[in-house]
């Protein structure tokens, strides 16, 4: 078997090869951080995300156990944990930087026609399987456990991301990094190994606040601290039925995610650009037609989004977002669609029509 030394470095020069930008180690053990989430649920911060809180492997009828507030209670083999990420930032502009009232905005990261779950985990599995076989002595293989997550298991991920030296949490409570900025993909791999961890990397926001000011609904409590019931991705992804009316307008032209927040912070000016095919962005998703969303079929919407992560959204959201945005356009050449759709099957979408175009009439030119 490898010394930890060397498996820690097999690990960190696998991720290199599979694709990643960057790679650290953390102890798995609890972080201050980690003992906030806990407070963030109480507080009611997290909305409808039901499966934040659940009950726990180890202890399956405590009522209330937060999965994601300690490894303890989910994986209390895991030792160390393994964070890699990669750059999805892509040579197209910010969404502060556009201003078309017929067209809509998707979030960065699902330009591509590829979810981002599938192909940071094929680079996570290979990593993980250099790890397996640095460990060749047969009897400590079979003792060696590893569970890799990207986005869909027990923990937060950008917590063990700023003590493995990936970057630091950002007041937008982004993981940030000095030279990639935060358009940043996390894939994590848990691990019985005890490694050694690496330097947790140094908040480097200072007295900025450009992303606490930017945000159009108010969703930072505080420096560090979102209320995703305000915060526009979770309006437009996670929300199920009807956009809250005061939100709407400051929604603008958003349709699928946010990142005004992102979009502001001085460290992605100098974002790099990704040149992994699978992040390229489609054309027809950056600043897309907002008559169009309002309208896709269900065949369309399926067609285009079956490996995307916009199918989180499903059609109906979609329709619902873009007619949002339309009312936010001030647009009139909206209102014979908008009149159209305030009989919609859909009855989240005819209700929001009905709004936009009452908005459409009082403010529209």
């Amino acid at each position: 078997m490898s010394s930890i030394s060397e498996i820690a470095a097999i690990a960190k020069q696998s991720a290199q090869s599979a694709g990643f930008d960057l790679c650290g180690v953390a102890s798995a053990t609890d972080s201050p951080e980690l003992a906030y989430f806990a407070d963030w649920i109480a507080a009611g911060h997290a909305g409808e995300m039901k499966y934040l809180v659940s009950r726990t492997e180890a202890n399956p009828v405590e009522s209330g156990s937060l999965k994601r507030s300690s490894l303890s209670h989910t994986a209390p083999w895991a030792r160390s944990v393994i964070v890699c990420a990669i750059n999805y930032n892509t040579e197209q502009p910010y969404s502060t930087e556009v201003n078309d009232s017929g067209r809509g905005w998707i979030s960065r990261y699902a330009w591509s026609g590829e979810d981002y779950h599938e192909s940071v985990m094929r680079r996570l599995r290979q990593v993980e399987a250099a790890i397996r076989a640095a460990v060749n002595d047969g009897s400590k293989e079979a003792n060696l456990i590893t569970r890799c997550y990207v986005d869909t298991g027990p923990i937060i991920e950008r917590v063990y991301a700023k003590y493995a030296g990936v970057g630091w949490i950002g007041k937008n409570t982004c993981i940030i990094n000095q030279k990639k900025g935060s358009w940043l993909f996390l894939g994590v791999i848990l691990t019985s190994l005890e490694l050694q961890a690496d330097i947790p990397a140094p908040d480097r926001c200072g007295t900025c606040t450009r992303c606490i000011q930017a945000c159009p609904t108010n969703a930072f409590v505080a420096p560090y601290q979102l209320d995703a019931n305000k915060c526009i991705s979770y309006l437009t992804i996670e929300k199920r039925g009807p956009i809250p009316q005061e939100l709407r307008a400051g929604v603008g032209h958003q349709v699928f995610g946010c990142d005004i927040c992102q979009d502001v912070c001085p460290w992605n000016r100098k974002a790099p650009a990704s040149t992994e095919a699978e992040f390229q962005a489609q054309p027809e998703l950056v600043n897309p037609a907002l008559d169009w969303l309002a309208e896709i079929s269900e065949e369309e919407f399926r067609r285009l989004f079956r490996k995307s992560a916009v199918r989180r959204t499903k059609r109906s959201g979609m329709r619902r977002n873009a007619v949002v945005a339309m009312g936010n356009s001030a647009n009139r050449n909206f209102l014979p669609l908008l009149e159209k759709l305030t009989t919609d099957q859909d009855e989240v979408v005819a209700q929001t029509a009905r709004w936009a175009r009452s908005e459409l009439a009082r403010n529209g030119h």
